[in-house]
């Protein structure tokens, strides 16, 4: 048979690093591509014990169907969080739990993007935003970056002279693929310029908790004052990724909206995986937990740069991300990142090519490296493993 699919389909790809996963699943293959947590620091005996308080206290009522917004103990201790954290002012009615923050953007696009629409983004910026976007017909513009985030003036031009723009999606803290955190005062200068246009922003922060330097910053959210900006979060890299578990935090004239499209998604995330990190924040600090993980993630990023310092002699140069999972690589001009990707998997490592991450304009000259999921031992023959590609390309460009 010949389906006739949506017209939409016709710009959906298969998403890059999933295809990439694939070729790195071989054990012989040491992977720096994924965003891939710390297996070993997943609280499994904590989790095993909460699971069977769930069951005991309350298992028939997480086992049926709940509420689309979600769980009112765990929206509560959310909000407490964020506002501790991030110096925000949120409650429990400012929040709503979905499958994962990936679901946000998918009820995003659908909420706010006609065909033809355009949304705004860094460059780079995440892969599976630009394609979870693209599914509804879109189009993108890029807005100039440097390493303290958009640079406000350039912002300010695109707004001015694009009524089509419907939506900024914005990752402020040790962003993926660059690791690069926004500053201060570039938070201030960006708030200052959006609130000028009616134009919603989408705050993406699966990696604030995660730093191992410096100071936390407040959020673009905990500056609003019209209502204007939307804060997604998500358990998966504080905690384990697949209880698929996050949040989306917004004045709750736009959350009804998301209620809405939620509804028709999924109904409501899962009740049980809700209870089990509600249970695990009352009994255990999740403080505590996601400290080992910055100390250890601090440890692998050092690792991974002073191995790059010692094997990558040609002039790459990298960014140095003080926290998050993620750090990303320039080469040297006339260097090719295609070639230095298939030479690299001819050495059995991976990274991933710059140039997924790029909305609109295409780059031949950065890759993104994880360095939170491998052990010291195979960061360091990984990296020997790239240095040995990165040499024998640049001989031969």
């Amino acid at each position: 048979m010949e389906y006739r699919l949506a017209n939409r389909m016709k710009g959906m790809q298969a998403s890059a690093v999933r295809e990439i996963l694939k070729v790195t699943q071989r054990p012989e293959v040491i992977s720096f591509a994924g965003g891939l947590p710390a297996p070993e620091l997943f609280p499994v005996d904590e989790i095993a014990k909460v699971c069977q308080e769930v069951c005991a206290k309350e298992g028939r009522k997480v086992l049926q169907y709940s509420t689309t917004e979600g769980r009112p103990s765990l929206r509560q201790k959310i909000a407490d969080r964020m506002n501790r954290i991030y110096k925000s002012t949120l409650n429990k009615d400012n929040i709503i739990i979905t499958t994962g923050s990936q679901q946000n953007l998918d009820m995003a696009g659908k909420i706010f993007l006609d065909p033809g629409d355009i949304v705004l983004m860094e460059a780079p910026t995440y892969l599976a935003a630009i394609n979870a976007f693209k599914a509804y017909e879109c189009d993108f513009m890029e807005v100039p970056t440097d390493d303290k985030g958009m640079i406000p003036e350039e912002l300010d031009k695109i707004l001015a002279s694009t009524p089509k723009a419907k939506l900024i999606y914005v990752i402020t803290d040790f962003q993926n693929p660059t690791g690069i955190c926004w500053s201060l005062e570039r938070r201030k200068q960006f708030m200052d310029v959006v609130a000028k246009y009616d134009v919603a922003v989408l705050e993406d922060n699966p990696y604030g908790e995660l730093r191992y330097e410096g100071t936390t910053l407040p959020s673009l959210l905990s500056m609003d004052k019209r209502g204007q900006v939307m804060g997604m979060g998500t358990f998966s890299k504080t905690f384990c990724p697949g209880l698929r578990v996050g949040w989306l935090a917004a004045v709750p004239e736009i959350l009804g909206e998301f209620v809405k499209v939620k509804q028709s998604a999924d109904l409501h995330s899962s009740a049980f995986d809700q209870a089990i990190i509600d249970y695990y924040m009352e009994e255990f600090s999740l403080d505590d937990h996601v400290k080992q993980i910055n100390d250890l993630y601090r440890h692998r990023r050092d690792v991974i740069i002073k191995a790059m310092e010692e094997e990558f002699t040609d002039g790459t140069t990298w960014t140095h991300p003080e926290g998050g999972l993620f750090l990303w690589l320039t080469f040297p001009k006339g260097v090719s990142a295609r070639k230095v990707f298939d030479k690299c998997i001819e050495q059995n490592v991976a990274g991933v090519l710059g140039e997924f991450f790029y909305p609109c304009q295409k780059t031949d000259s950065h890759m993104r490296i994880n360095y939170s999921n491998m052990p010291d031992d195979r960061i360091r023959e990984g990296i020997r493993r790239m240095g040995k590609a990165l040499r024998e390309v640049a001989a031969n460009k």
